[in-house]
């Protein structure tokens, strides 16, 4: 890309991440109000986990499963926000080569895992509600462990291939990346090496990450309506979309702001949209799942309820 007429110019070290330059006046705004998503992004989260781990009305499948996505919503929104919240609290936008390409290593790995777990929990729905007879014994320990390592490894893995591959590139300026974090397209573009290969190599394991685990998901839920819409009580048709309601509106937010960011042409009048719409996967969508779960779940309201009550005010 560019690499030749850019050979002898000096190698940089450090990135300015340029996501929110144009908002001067407002720094102060964006970074308390940042600071407060993150502050209830890590509280709700924490404390879905807990619930989880601590009441065995909630040690099933589906609640091993979400105590796994809040773990990794804690880690996904750690690799941006700090970083963001003491940008904007500082001023200092620089951000070391290095810092940038681990900050996209986590950021990537995590993503791809989320896509390959919220299709796990698509799937335990599925059995859940079309196959309940056989369900405890299709979806048992061993495959629910098995399942969730298997999303890390996948995750992991594609990303640290990827990332072998930038850390080959070398950067000769300019140096201001247009985002809020170091994401993959923005950063190969300022690369002075020839990129083919890692673009190439990025598009294929991006594209075995997120469109086989879209395709598990969207399959899991045609069959899981279409169970749905066979039901002859509307009662059995509220309660079996219940079960899975809260995880089909996650699966939305994440899904959809993904295409809209990845897939939408990338004109420069449609950078703000990226932008955006990237801060609803990898912001908004951390903070708003333990919420979307604890509301619409009635175990985990009620273990909740229990235990805001004083131990004498429980019933055995």
């Amino acid at each position: 890309m560019g690499g030749q007429d850019k050979i002898n110019q000096t190698t940089i070290t450090t990135f300015i991440l340029f996501g929110f330059a144009g908002y001067q006046e407002l720094q102060l705004l964006l970074f308390l109000t940042f600071l407060v998503i993150y502050v209830i992004t890590m509280a709700g989260n924490l404390l879905l986990i807990v619930l989880v781990a601590a009441d065995l009305q909630l040690h099933s499948p589906m609640y091993f499963f979400l105590g796994n996505l809040s773990f990794l919503e804690i880690c996904y929104t750690s690799t941006i926000l700090p970083r963001m919240l003491s940008s904007l609290l500082t001023g200092d936008r620089s951000i070391s080569v290095g810092g940038c390409l681990v900050q996209y290593y986590f950021f990537g790995s995590l993503a791809s895992t989320e896509c390959y777990l919220l299709a796990v929990m698509s799937y335990d729905r599925y059995l859940a509600i079309c196959k309940p007879l056989h369900y405890s014994f299709l979806m048992n320990r061993r495959l629910c462990f098995s399942l969730i390592i298997a999303s890390w490894v996948s995750g992991i893995v594609s990303n640290t291939i990827i990332t072998c591959l930038e850390l080959q590139l070398s950067f000769c300026g300019p140096r201001e990346i247009e985002h809020f974090f170091c994401d993959m397209a923005p950063v190969v573009k300022l690369s002075c090496s020839y990129t083919h290969i890692v673009e190439t190599v990025t598009f294929i394991l991006a594209s075995m990450d997120t469109i086989p685990p879209f395709l598990l998901t969207v399959i899991s839920y045609v069959c899981i309506l279409t169970n749905i819409l066979q039901l002859q009580s509307r009662t059995m048709r509220k309660k079996a979309f219940s079960t899975c309601s809260s995880h089909l509106i996650v699966v939305t937010l994440f899904y959809g702001s993904l295409i809209i960011v990845y897939l939408i042409p990338k004109a420069n009048s449609l950078k703000k949209l990226h932008q955006t719409f990237s801060l609803f996967y990898t912001v908004l969508t951390p903070m708003v799942n333990p919420l979307i779960y604890s509301l619409r779940n009635r175990e985990v309201k009620k273990t909740s309820k229990l235990r805001a009550l004083p131990a004498q005010d429980i019933v055995p």
